[in-house]
């Protein structure tokens, strides 16, 4: 990559050596997820830190982002940026009410000379900043506010920068599985590439229902590595993912196994840490299938557990499920168009008898909202891209359309060449939203190709979805970010979503992650009403 030459023996020494330390640290705090499914790989786990005095906890932990060398089965030792070294970062466990303390430190090289600012360009690939996907926190401050900038020393022997991150979670919060990453424009598709992520988990009521507490917690975190000689390559250009495979992990490892005896129920909570890739899950063996029962989406808990054979995970997705083990035998997560299976599961052992239950209700995550409550015009965003309209190196055009465009630099001339008609621009708002609000709002794709997917994922409030591809579901779902495949014609959401609790300016994007850092992204405020 373009600053690879800078990365020395000794600063992937010292990755390893602050990998270390912090995993010593976070181990103590671990779940019981590991032991319960058979040595299965699980993250470093960190916990909330009891603070006398008051009911509310506080999690504090170091988030080390650095090139460090780790090993990935089947591809040698691969070199990338990494949280503490390590292939996903930590899993942070808080419960609602409870404050978020992260320190950043930034020990990559500093940014190489060209990689300046541009709307619709990557830039700055050494920078980054914090994203706690899918939770409602503020978006401003030092909360998830993906509009600051965590960037490297300015010289190569110059201090390493820190950064604060604090994050007070409601203490209405709904329990369930989020996630971080990097959300920095322009240099988030190429972070992502190389692991960039880790997972969130806000523990509580659903957590105490005894059919999901009798079961073993297991974080099953997908991420996908785009890998050339060792390394992620450098976003030099619009053609950037051509020619190179995705390499998927779980928990960092290539295809591991999972112990499962018959009969016995475990919760896995699935992540899609995926940036380029949606992946379409089913539990597949030579006795049959394995049903997986969603008791989550998006981190919030549904009424009641719902049977599937297939489970849809859009870049940025997370599902929990039930899983019980079955006939005997060796079974295989498999997603649509990969190549090969994400993990295996050997249902094997002692048989638990009698087989572990599953819960037939569970406390709703959220409360449903009441398309009588919709005030104002509704509000339309169309993915469109056009390809081949810009000089090389980037010559594709990835546009949000709809009823809040960002506005041509050229009002009456060509929209499809104009530089800046539906691409991001910082200084632009496009939807001021009132808190206090219900609205609905209409997503759709004008890409034709079905295998083409451009999730739409909303920052700090989730959303009901209430229809797609323009018929009812009964019942709605909570999402916050919604995969959108192409296809005669396109796929639509629509959706109410109410603005709630916190003001700032936050992001609407694609989260196929190339195409946001090439400007598929709009500027949202929360304003007082």
């Amino acid at each position: 990559m373009g600053d690879s030459g800078s990365i020395s023996r000794r600063t992937v020494l010292r990755a390893a050596a602050v990998a270390g330390l912090t995993a010593v640290a976070g181990t103590a705090g671990a779940g019981t997820g590991a032991s319960a499914a058979g040595g299965f790989p699980q993250p470093v786990t960190v916990r909330r830190r009891p603070v006398p005095g008051r009911v509310p906890s506080v999690l504090e932990q170091v988030l080390d982002v650095r090139f460090a060398e780790i090993e990935v089965p089947g591809h040698g030792r691969i070199t990338t940026r990494a949280y503490n070294g390590a292939l996903p970062g930590p899993t942070l466990r808080v419960r609602a009410g409870d404050t978020l303390l992260l320190t950043h430190v930034n020990g990559l090289p500093p940014n190489p000379a060209g990689s300046g600012h541009g709307p619709r360009m990557p830039h700055r690939p050494n920078s980054f900043n914090l994203h706690t996907h899918g939770m409602h926190v503020s978006p401003s401050g030092h909360a998830d506010n993906v509009l600051r900038e965590f960037a490297p020393r300015a010289a190569a022997d110059g201090p390493e920068p820190r950064y604060r991150t604090v994050v007070h979670v409601p203490a209405d919060h709904p329990a369930g599985t989020y996630w971080y990453h990097p959300h920095l424009h322009g240099s988030t598709a190429e972070q992502l590439a190389g692991g960039l992520a880790g997972v969130i988990v806000v523990e509580g009521d659903v957590d105490e229902v005894p059919e999901v507490r009798a079961a073993a917690d297991v974080v099953v975190c997908v991420n996908e590595l785009k890998l050339r000689d060792g390394r992620v390559p450098a976003f030099t250009s619009g053609a950037w993912l051509a020619g190179v495979p995705s390499v998927f992990t779980v928990n960092g490892a290539v295809n591991p196994v999972l112990a499962l005896r018959p009969g016995e129920v475990q919760r896995w909570r699935l992540v899609g840490a995926t940036a380029f890739t949606a992946l379409s899950l089913q539990l597949v063996g030579p006795a049959g299938e394995l049903t997986m029962h969603r008791i989550a989406q998006d981190g919030v808990t549904l009424p009641a557990p719902v049977a599937a054979r297939t489970m849809e995970l859009a870049m940025g997705n997370r599902v929990d499920v039930l899983v019980r083990g079955e006939a005997p035998g060796r079974y295989e997560l498999r997603a649509e168009r990969v190549g090969q299976p994400l993990l295996t599961v050997e249902v094997a052992g002692e048989p638990v008898d009698p087989p572990m239950g599953l819960p037939a209700a569970l406390p709703p995550g959220r409360p449903p909202l009441d398309e009588r409550d919709v005030t104002g015009p509704d509000r339309e965003v169309l993915f469109h891209v056009d390809p081949g309209v810009f000089p090389q190196p980037f010559p594709d055009a990835f546009r949000v359309l709809g009823s809040h465009p960002t506005p041509p630099a050229h009002p009456g001339g060509d929209l499809r060449h104009d530089p800046a008609y539906g691409l991001y621009d910082p200084d632009y708002v496009n939807h001021r939203l009132p808190l206090g609000r219900t609205e609905r709002w209409t997503v759709r794709t004008g890409e034709t190709s079905p295998g083409f997917n451009h999730p739409f994922h909303l920052h700090t409030n989730p959303f009901l979805v209430t229809h797609r591809n323009g018929t009812r579901l009964d019942p709605p779902v909570w999402h916050d970010t919604v995969g959108l495949a192409g296809g005669h014609p396109g796929e639509s959401v629509t959706f109410l979503v109410r603005y709630e609790d916190f003001t700032g300016r936050a992001i609407a994007h694609c989260h196929q992650l190339h195409h946001e850092d090439l400007g598929m992204m709009q500027t949202v405020e929360y304003v007082q009403d």
